[in-house]
């Protein structure tokens, strides 16, 4: 067996190891195998390795030092698959990226500040740059405080975390097609790439309410085989090619809110759903939401600007409610910066042992 040290770690509702990226070999596929047999993958337990036999658990995250002058890390995600041995690196995933910053400052790759800490951390996934706010008292990440997020049980330290232009995260273009909507198989969707490349419906087009439990959904499996295909030609019309083996374009079904939220969402990853939203996937939904002509335009029930410009507004899901500001460009319209606030943990640190033929 080889070990390799590495920290577990909870990002706002995901949980997995994060790695130093001079701790892991640098050839792609030598990587993957160590990550695949790290985690246990290719069985639905993940019983020889360290997943949770769930892909909200079965997520790593791969940190180190930047050689770009307008970012303090890098960071790549790596979804490892549950069932079967394969990683995709295609998305980014902003619930791991929450507990980025406390594992750079932790592992000595930024220096923290009293009485928090500002970096820039540079999403290798999507070529995008996020910044990041540490809760650092005297110079040490604190991870204790009164902040509370839906899908997470108590309150930790607030995490404060800002999508810096992060249209076309995958596709180049916020709209891949250059329409609001599109018609897949006699479907509206909307195609929309922002913080995720994703795939916007309207769930009454699909006999759904929206406010579904993820459960139920996920069991209905004619509803689920209807949305995967739907995601395949999706995929295609984006540009992204063949996406049967990749997590994006990531299915949303979208509904009228209740109480003060501003929009209902089902976030699908792709191949069940989440039980409350990824934070992409929300800072894509709250885009969408203020720009018209897309589905999401057209439900939402979207609060006025505030004095600055900003808009803030909440995303309803399955665990509860996921706020993101929203500042807009004021002569085009283009969403320039989403605001999220997440909580992260350092749960243990060590090193995970993987066999000796794939190290």
């Amino acid at each position: 067996m080889q070990r390799i040290p590495c920290v577990l770690m909870r990002g706002g509702t995901s949980r997995g190891p994060f790695f130093l990226s001079s701790d892991l070999p640098s050839d792609r596929a030598s990587r993957d195998a160590v990550l695949i047999s790290a985690m246990g993958s290719g069985h639905p337990l993940q019983i020889d390795g360290i997943g949770g036999g769930n892909p909200l658990t079965s997520k790593v995250a791969i940190v180190g030092r930047s050689t770009r002058p307008d970012a303090d890390v890098d960071y790549l995600f790596a979804q490892v698959n549950v069932e079967r041995a394969s990683v995709d690196t295609a998305p980014n995933c902003g619930n791991m990226l929450a507990a980025v910053g406390p594992f750079a400052i932790e592992q000595g790759l930024v220096k923290a500040t009293d009485p928090e800490t500002r970096l820039t951390i540079f999403n290798v996934n999507t070529g995008k740059r996020i910044e990041s706010i540490v809760q650092t008292p005297g110079g040490v990440v604190d991870y204790e405080g009164d902040t509370a997020i839906a899908g997470v049980p108590g309150t930790a330290a607030p995490v404060r975390m800002a999508f810096l232009d992060a249209a076309g995260s995958k596709t180049g273009k916020l709209l891949p097609t250059d329409a609001g909507t599109d018609l897949i198989d006699g479907i509206e969707v909307t195609l929309f790439d922002m913080a995720v490349a994703a795939m916007l419906v309207d769930a009454g087009s699909l006999g759904k309410t929206g406010q579904e439990m993820p459960g139920d959904l996920d069991a209905d499996r004619t509803f689920m085989q209807r949305l995967e295909t739907l995601r395949l030609e999706a995929g295609r019309l984006m540009g992204l090619g063949d996406v049967s083996q990749m997590v994006i374009p990531k299915p949303i079904l979208l509904a009228p809110p209740t109480g003060n939220a501003t929009i209902t969402a089902r976030y699908f990853m792709p191949h069940s759903c989440h039980t409350a939203v990824a934070i992409t996937g929300a800072v894509c939904i709250a885009s969408a939401c203020c720009t018209p002509g897309t589905i999401a335009h057209r439900l939402a029930r979207l609060p006025d600007p505030e004095a600055d410009g900003r808009r803030r507004l909440i995303i309803e899901h399955p665990s509860g409610q996921t706020p993101v500001e929203i500042e807009q460009d004021p002569v085009t319209g283009i969403v320039t910066r989403a605001m999220v606030i997440r909580t992260a943990r350092r749960l243990f640190d060590g090193f995970v042992h993987v066999r000796d033929q794939v190290a």
